[in-house]
């Protein structure tokens, strides 16, 4: 490191520096703290380590005489931004270092080599300002797609509600007309009694009525079109599928025959229809009002906007929200298989944070299956953790590139698909912000993404 440096500078590194010796098992600096110093291992043999969830993971381990570590940015210009160290070091041995303060390694850095810091900084703070500009516009997309697919999964249940009220407006007109039809004809109050008591047992027999296949619809519409075409009901072949939608069959209208007069039976039979259509569409209207309201409630539960930034959870919540997020995204061609232990207790998490992991690992995993396979959602507990798996049938990463997917800006989608940040910003996200840990294995139609969360709060530095 020093072999082209001259007497004078040689000299001012002597005058500036000073060397430390620690002895074996020793702790020589600590992530986290504030980056003071700047050390180069004279002899002896140290670890490197990095703390990922509960454990110490080694990165390097070396004797190699001049090897650095420590305050090795200190000569990027002040940001205002506290740099501390990113690894923990040991002594695994008798050790000695030369050190340096921070400021003085800074200086001399540059002083001495002006040229070679200025595209030291260049680099550096170029890739960090590309980075954040690019995960800025990765968001804003992210965002846009998200929109986008919520507002055309609200468009269906909305387009539905809307149709099916325009429907029941004509069919309660309708019935209204039968209704004053069946009083001019002089009908009997007993018998108007009998129709009403009817068309509640009819409904409710409907309610009750098994649900049919296709080919079964069609064929009972046939049974009931030809019964009614015998009786002279007139648009025997509209009322057909109304009776046969409702699971009501040719035994239900000889009921009704039973009750009413010859005269009365066309009347009875339409009025009925409109009856059993207006359950059908309140039950239509019912259904798609409550898919707006669990579009919303999800959509809520996925931007946490009105829950505080920190909180115990279950992370089932989480997926759930967000695969109601990406419906439109995943297709019918994908079938999202959930293999939940609901039992699992709640993770100290920042929920928001946690969704935008789950929204890059599911979008990812549709990416690499083409739109078609089989999405498996898994959660279950190991030891002190709970564990996320997010599986997918797609081709698999090949092995030389397994040890880059978390690496920012790169990716293996093609150019304009992909940024390389949204495994690298989960990376964080989990590692970082809440003390887990998150690992690939893949094979060819078997890759899965592995989240790993402590149930207890990670300790303080």
């Amino acid at each position: 490191m020093f072999e082209k440096l001259g007497p004078e500078q040689l000299d001012w590194l002597a005058e500036h520096g000073c060397t430390m010796r620690a002895p074996a098992g020793a702790w020589v600096l600590r992530e986290g703290d504030p980056a003071d110093k700047f050390f180069v291992l004279l002899s002896g043999t140290i670890s490197l380590t990095r703390r990922v969830g509960q454990d110490d993971v080694q990165t390097v381990r070396t004797e190699q005489r001049g090897v650095y570590m420590g305050a090795t940015q200190a000569y990027l210009r002040d940001d205002g931004v506290p740099r501390t160290y990113l690894a923990s070091m040991r002594a695994l041995d008798d050790s000695e270092f030369f050190v340096l303060e921070a400021a003085d390694f800074g200086w001399l850095m540059r002083e001495w080599f002006p040229m070679a810091i200025h595209l030291l900084e260049g680099l550096t703070l170029g890739m960090r300002s590309s980075q954040a500009a690019i995960s800025e516009r990765q968001r804003l997309a992210a965002l846009g797609a998200l929109s986008a697919g919520l507002m055309h999964e609200l468009n269906n249940p909305a387009a539905a509600a809307s149709r099916a009220t325009g429907a029941l407006r004509q069919r309660v007109a309708g019935m209204r007309h039968k209704l004053g039809m069946l009083a001019a004809g002089k009908v009997p109050a007993e018998q108007l009694n009998e129709l009403v008591e009817l068309q509640e047992e009819v409904i409710e027999k409907a309610a009750k009525a098994p649900t049919l296949t296709a080919m079964q619809a069609a064929d009972l519409e046939d049974e009931l079109g030809d019964w009614m075409e015998s009786k002279g009901i007139t648009g025997s072949w509209d009322l057909a599928p109304v009776y046969a939608q409702a699971g009501l069959d040719v035994d239900c209208l000889a009921g009704i025959e039973e009750k009413v007069s010859s005269m009365l039976l066309d009347q009875a039979v339409h009025w009925l229809g409109y009856a059993l259509e207006t359950e059908q569409l309140m039950s239509d209207i019912e259904n798609a009002t409550s898919r707006v309201s669990s579009l919303v409630t999800a959509a809520k539960q996925y931007s946490q906007m009105d829950r505080a930034a920190h909180q115990w959870i279950d992370v089932h919540t989480g997926l759930d929200s967000t695969l109601v997020m990406l419906t439109h995204k995943i297709g019918k061609g994908v079938t999202v298989v959930k293999d939940y232990d609901r039992s699992l207790p709640q993770v100290p998490a920042h929920p928001a944070e946690l969704n935008q992991v789950w929204t890059n690992l599911i979008d990812n995993a549709v990416q690499a299956m083409d739109g078609v396979g089989t999405l498996t959602i898994r959660t279950y507990r190991d030891d002190d953790h709970v564990l996320v798996s997010v599986g997918d049938t797609g081709p698999g990463v090949p092995e030389e590139l397994k040890k880059r997917v978390f690496e920012p800006f790169f990716t293996t989608k093609a150019v304009g698909q992909g940024t390389g940040l949204g495994l690298d910003i989960s990376y964080r996200i989990v590692v970082n912000g809440h003390g887990g840990d998150i690992r690939l294995e893949s094979a060819p139609g078997d890759t899965r993404f592995l989240v790993c969360l402590p149930l207890a709060e990670p300790a303080s530095s």
